[in-house]
């Protein structure tokens, strides 16, 4: 089974990350959904996919998005736009 790490775009213009194996099913989850979303993006609505990267587990997409939440706005977005 692969695992997703994924950072969203909020309406407010913040990013979220989180993990899954199902990146449409969560999407949908951040958008529609108040019993499965993220408290976090809840109020932020709508969110888009701005970036996703494949891990082969749970415990490297844990780590993953561990490492991506400890960077700066600034080095989320050189990740994101590829630079």
């Amino acid at each position: 089974m692969q695992w997703y790490v994924y950072i969203l775009q909020c309406n407010d213009g913040s990013y979220y990350t989180g993990i899954t194996v199902n990146i449409e099913r969560r999407i949908n989850e951040h958008n529609l959904d108040n019993t499965n979303s993220a408290k976090y993006t809840r109020f932020r609505r709508p969110v888009i996919l701005v970036y996703k990267e494949i891990q082969k587990n749970q415990s490297d997409a844990l780590k993953r998005e561990a490492q991506i939440k400890k960077l700066s706005r600034d080095k989320k977005y050189q990740l994101i736009s590829g630079r």
